[in-house]
């Protein structure tokens, strides 16, 4: 349909953080481009703020690994530095330099930006490039990024064969430091200060003070700076529901978007959720002891409560033809029912033999559907 071309004992998830998120979870202890057309042409970036902070913690040595794109991430990874102390090494050059930039808003990670992350494989190094902050800036009230942080990494590794063998590299900066500049300051950043040679945006991309300059503008500026940008048409979503988009919002021209995404979710439609990302959605919960995840004498029945949660779940129901992955095991067939506050498996082998007392802190993947070619 679409074209072709991821009681917690540190406290970092109490219930205040889920109530922050907007999920309402309870915490009881029981629980691609068809056609795509690019032009050629001689940045500036409006992102958000999709990853919530979790705390830095100290996690132990034990951490799972992930080995393949098909696996769970680093535990490690779940727990990450404030971004704006990242923002620049300290050998002075920002990762991004001398490479091709991807601008836009990066919540779902879905094929439109897949997409700019192909286009962006074909003419140097792909990176994607976006903010961090805006919702603390704006007031926006927060809520569950789409694509779990500490999965993100997994999710850009499987877009590889996509881009020539490359993953793409996410890089973040504070919007706070740069919300303040005109279309052609911001250009001109990424010009003389982060040492990009050249961007790659969707045909309806604004940026700068106000989103006060478009695509034309941007190829104007790169061109006076010296940068090639490439303008790419939308991904068109042709999936027939999307008429239920709210069509007041002035960017919805019915193309692939992260509010589609969430839409999708909250009707509980995987398949289209899938087709909107080019993967089955997958859930990451982190889980530490009993409190949190329960299972039936016979191992075949898995209880896991929501405060584990660390990205968007769909609506309360029952979900047919999905995989639980735990650590480096295989992954097992499973059926998910989602109540309002625990997410309950019933698998069709012997539940996971890995999840014992003596492991602190563990992590949980879960995968709604399988995508069909």
């Amino acid at each position: 349909m679409l074209s072709n071309g991821s009681r917690i004992s540190l406290h970092i998830r109490e219930s205040r953080y889920h109530q922050n998120l907007g999920l309402g979870f309870c915490t009881s202890k029981f629980f691609q481009l068809s056609s795509f057309m690019v032009r050629p042409l001689s940045v500036a970036i409006i992102g958000e703020n999709y990853n919530q902070r979790l705390q830095r913690r100290s996690v132990s040595s034990s951490s799972l690994q992930s080995k393949s794109p098909g696996e769970l991430p680093l535990l490690s990874e779940c727990f990450s530095q404030r971004e704006d102390e990242r923002e620049l090494p300290p050998e002075g050059l920002y990762p991004v330099a001398g490479g091709i930039v991807a601008l836009g808003k990066f919540d779902a990670l879905h094929v439109g930006h897949r997409e700019l992350a192909i286009q962006a494989s074909k003419v140097g190094a792909p990176y994607l490039l976006s903010f961090v902050g805006m919702a603390e800036v704006f007031g926006w009230e927060p809520r569950a990024p789409i694509v779990a942080k500490c999965d993100r990494k997994r999710v850009l590794s499987s877009w590889a064969p996509h881009c020539g063998g490359v993953a793409p590299v996410e890089f973040q900066i504070e919007f706070s430091s740069v919300r303040h500049l005109t279309p052609q300051q911001f250009v001109e950043k990424l010009s003389k200060d982060f040492g990009v040679n050249g961007v790659v945006a969707g045909e309806n991309y604004r940026f700068g003070y106000k989103a006060a300059g478009d695509a034309s503008e941007l190829v104007r500026l790169c061109g006076e700076y010296g940068m090639d940008a490439y303008i790419i048409n939308s991904v068109m979503d042709k999936n027939q529901d999307s008429r239920d988009i709210d069509s007041k919002d002035f960017k919805e021209r019915g193309q692939v978007s992260s509010t589609r995404v969430r839409h999708a979710l909250a009707i509980g439609d995987m398949k289209y959720v899938s087709e909107l990302l080019g993967r089955p959605h997958r859930l990451i919960l982190m889980v530490n002891d009993q409190e949190e995840l329960t299972s039936s004498r016979n191992k075949h029945m898995l209880s896991v409560s929501k405060s584990c949660l660390l990205n968007l779940p769909p609506k309360e129901g029952f979900y047919e033809n999905c995989t639980v992955l735990f650590g480096d095991e295989n992954p097992v067939r499973c059926r998910i029912f989602i109540d309002s506050t625990r997410i309950h498996l019933e698998m069709d082998e012997v539940g996971l033999s890995s999840f014992d007392n003596s492991q602190d802190l563990r992590l949980l993947g879960i995968e709604f559907g399988v995508l069909e070619s």
